[in-house]
Parts: C-alpha cells; sequence; structure tokens
C-alpha cells in the first residue's frame, strides 16, 4: 500500500534501503565472526545474489549485494541452503565452522609433516645407500598420501597464522648419525600418519583408511632403511668379481691359513664351523666360533675381502659378516632375508637344476654348485659330476660356483664344463703352501675367464 503524498517510486526506494541496511547489519557479523576466529582471509569478488550458506563439500559463499565472500570451511551436509542469520543464531557458524575449519589446518599440518619425512628417508635411501628398492617404496608411501592431499586442506593454513611455526626443539641439534635421522624422520611420519588416522575418520575415511595401512608399512621400511648400509650395493659388485670361493673347515692353523689365502688375492671367505665334520674331533662352543669368526672377519675387511658365514644368521650379524650361506636344509631364503636385510649377499646350496632355479627365483645373489666329486665335506652325499655344471653354467643368471673335491688336478675339466668360478676347501687348507695354492688357482681362473 502506498502511503499519502509517497509514489511507487518512492516506495521502491525505501524498499531498496531496508534491504541495504539489512545486508550491511549481515556483513558485519560475518566479517566479525572472521575477525574474531582466526578464520582464513576472504577474497572479494564482484557479485550480484543474497546471503546464503551452502553446506557440503563446497565452499560457504556470502553474497551481499556486489560481493562474494568465500569461506574455504568444509562441514558436513546438514542442510542445502539456509539463511546467515539463522546459521549465526544457531551458532553453526561460529561453532561447528571453526572446528572443521581447525581440523583442516591439522589435517594439512600432519599430511606436510609426514610427506616432508618421507622425502628425507627418500633421499637417505637414493644418495646415501644407494638401493633403488628402498626409494621406490619410500616414494610410493610419499606419493600416496600426496594424492589426497587436497586442495581445501591446503588452502586452510597459512603460517603467518600458525602459532606454532617456526618451533624447534633442542633435541633435534643433538642428531649426530645419518641412522639417527633417519630414525627421527621415521617416527615423524608414524605420528603424523597416527594423527590422519584419528581426525580424518569423520573428516575423510579414505585418507583415515590410508593413512593406517602407510603407517603399518613404514614400520618395515624403517627396519630396512636402518640395517642397510652404504654401499651394501658395492657386496654385489664384487661379488661378481669373485672367481675363487675358500670355505673353511677347522683347523688349529685358520686364522694363518685364511691370512695366506689372502695374501695370495683371495677376495670371498666363508667361515664353516660344523659339529658334523670329520676334522671336529673338538667341537666349538659358540663363544669360540664368534671369536674366531671375529678374527676372520677383521683379517677380510683388512684385505678387501667379502666374509660370508654358513648357516649362522645370529653368528653373521655379530660380526657384521657381509651375507650367509644357506643349506637345502637351513632356513627358508625369504625368513633369512627378511633377518639379514636386503643389504647383505645371501648363497645357497644347490644339487639339482631345479634348486637352483628355486634359489635364484628366492633372491638369493650366488649358488654352489655340487658335489661335482666325492668330498670327505659333505660324507653321504652323491657327486652330481659335471653334467649339473654345464646346465648350470648355461643357465645360471647370478653367480654360481662350482664345488666338491675341487683342486688343480681337476680344474680343468670342471673349466671345460662351463664353470667360472669355483669354491674350494682341502685345495687351500689340506696343503703344505696355501698362500701358492691360492695363486695357482686364481692364475687357471684368470685364465679361462680372459
Amino acid at each position: 500500500m502506498i502511503g499519502v503524498g509517497e509514489s511507487p517510486g518512492d516506495k521502491k526506494a525505501d524498499a531498496a534501503n531496508q534491504q541495504n541496511a539489512c545486508n550491511q547489519d549481515l556483513h558485519r557479523l560475518v566479517a566479525g565472526s572472521v575477525i574474531d576466529h582466526g578464520w582464513i582471509g576472504l577474497p572479494l569478488c564482484r557479485y550480484r545474489g543474497w546471503f546464503s550458506v551452502s553446506h557440503g563439500p563446497r565452499p560457504y559463499r556470502f553474497l551481499r549485494g556486489h560481493a562474494t565472500y568465500r569461506l574455504l570451511l568444509h562441514l558436513k551436509p546438514v542442510f542445502p541452503v539456509v539463511c546467515v542469520n539463522a546459521v549465526i543464531d544457531a551458532g553453526l557458524f561460529t561453532n561447528q565452522a571453526r572446528e572443521t575449519a581447525s581440523i583442516d589446518r591439522l589435517i594439512d599440518a600432519n599430511l606436510d609433516r609426514a610427506r616432508e619425512g618421507l622425502r628425507v628417508l627418500e633421499d637417505w635411501g637414493r644418495f646415501v645407500l644407494e638401493r633403488p628398492d628402498l626409494v621406490a617404496r619410500s616414494k610410493d608411501l610419499r606419493q600416496r598420501l600426496g594424492r589426497l592431499h587436497q586442495p581445501r586442506y591446503k588452502l586452510a593454513r597459512h603460517t603467518a597464522t600458525d602459532p606454532a611455526t617456526g618451533l624447534a626443539h633442542p633435541a633435534q641439534l643433538e642428531r649426530g648419525t645419518g641412522a639417527e635421522v633417519v630414525a627421527a624422520n621415521a617416527g615423524r611420519v608414524q605420528e603424523a600418519l597416527r594423527v590422519l588416522e584419528e581426525f580424518g575418520r569423520r573428516a575423510d575415511p579414505l585418507l583415515a583408511q590410508e593413512a593406517a595401512a602407510i603407517r603399518y608399512l613404514l614400520y618395515d621400511l624403517e627396519v630396512d632403511l636402518l640395517r642397510a648400509h652404504p654401499g651394501d650395493e658395492d657386496r654385489r659388485q664384487r661379488l661378481a668379481q669373485c672367481h675363487l670361493y675358500l670355505i673353511t673347515s677347522p683347523s688349529p692353523r685358520l686364522e694363518e691359513l685364511v691370512r695366506a689365502a689372502l695374501e695370495a688375492g683371495v677376495r670371498l671367505v666363508q667361515y664353516r664351523a660344523k659339529d658334523s665334520d670329520a676334522a671336529s674331533a673338538h667341537p666349538l662352543n659358540d663363544r669360540q666360533r664368534l671369536a674366531q669368526a671375529r678374527a676372520l672377519r677383521e683379517l677380510c675387511t683388512a684385505h678387501g675381502a667379502l666374509f660370508i658365514v654358513n648357516d649362522r644368521i645370529d653368528l653373521a650379524l655379530a660380526v657384521d659378516a657381509d651375507g650367509v650361506h644357506l643349506g637345502q636344509d637351513d632356513l627358508p631364503p625369504a625368513v633369512a632375508r627378511r633377518l639379514l636385510g636386503h643389504g647383505r649377499l645371501l648363497g645357497r646350496s644347490t644339487h639339482a637344476i631345479e634348486q637352483l632355479r628355486q634359489a635364484v627365483q628366492d633372491g638369493c645373489d650366488y649358488v654352489g654348485v655340487g658335489p661335482v666329486n666325492a668330498t670327505p665335506t659333505k660324507p653321504g652325499r652323491e657327486p652330481v659330476g659335471l653334467a649339473y655344471v654345464a646346465q648350470a653354467a648355461a643357465e645360471c643368471p647370478i653367480p654360481c660356483f662350482a664345488i666338491g673335491g675341487i683342486d688343480l688336478g681337476n680344474l680343468g675339466a670342471v673349466l671345460a664344463a662351463g664353470a667360472r668360478r669355483v669354491a674350494v676347501v682341502r685345495a687351500i687348507t689340506a696343503v703344505p703352501d696355501p698362500r701358492a695354492a691360492s695363486a695357482a688357482l686364481l692364475e687357471a681362473l684368470a685364465r679361462v675367464d680372459g
């Protein structure tokens, strides 16, 4: 109804003025909430429309006259569109929205923390350990998290408004070794993943599920990173250059014999001290085995030779051996590998081509092929002869050492069958001059290899 003295134009102008006044009041309420609660900044853009709030995965939009304010707050859908007054009156805008924004910031911070820590682990594996397998595992975990690092999380946080930005702890300065840095960052990633798992259950179930899965994978990755040492891959390169493999047997002159072989140029030695050996008139206890293994390990290190322990994984780890050699009746290679880690060498005795193929499939680094001849080292074991040596030489993709009663007298026949590497025991340990015997064997092998 038009009042006295009013025109239709006046009535329309009054309505517009009232609407503008209402919009200004609402604008002050919204802006006040933003300032009071420290929410993220509001980019201003031109748009015509009404004040409204959209719940769901899309941003809030507050439309005031010619301005659209976008608050990147992502509440679960409660209702599609409501009046701003109702939201403010119900306290949803200032409470639920604020908590949701805070959780988004929390998730963003922990995604950053986890991804940064994984990058530290990845670069350790790449530049220090030179282990492509560990690099690939670290990168996979980092990229899996990266795919779930949504823009909404990145836009919810700003370092200028983060009260914990730049905080440090004195313990960070106490990490004196690379292993300590790796352990600290693995722990950092695990803690961040736990936070993501807990808070993501409601806000982002997919992220929570993936964080839990990655956390368990990280436990194994951390162990493998800490067990690995710089130069682990160098062991395999050195193994590929070895053609003569000395395997010890019980002897009162053990160190003397091994030293002579090393001085002649042998670069691969296995410590073998079995109670079942014929020479073991007085079996050693574990303390004595440990002392012998440690002494031989030091000799091999001094001469740049690889040192392998027969059967005993515990003894190999105790003296930091380069690897372990397993028989067919010993622990399965998969179990041994899990205990040894990737960096150490794993050898396997084989007596038939099927066993050789299985050893390759199991990830062994080299195999023994034999016994070629009957030998007191393996009493009761039927010799396999030269046919298996030829078959192994033609098929085996990893270093294979013919073994079993091989000496200078029959070495030519073994080499003629295709062998390029041999393992010996008595040909060095049971001769008057082990240094000269070692040199002669190395020379014969070098002629064929050359």
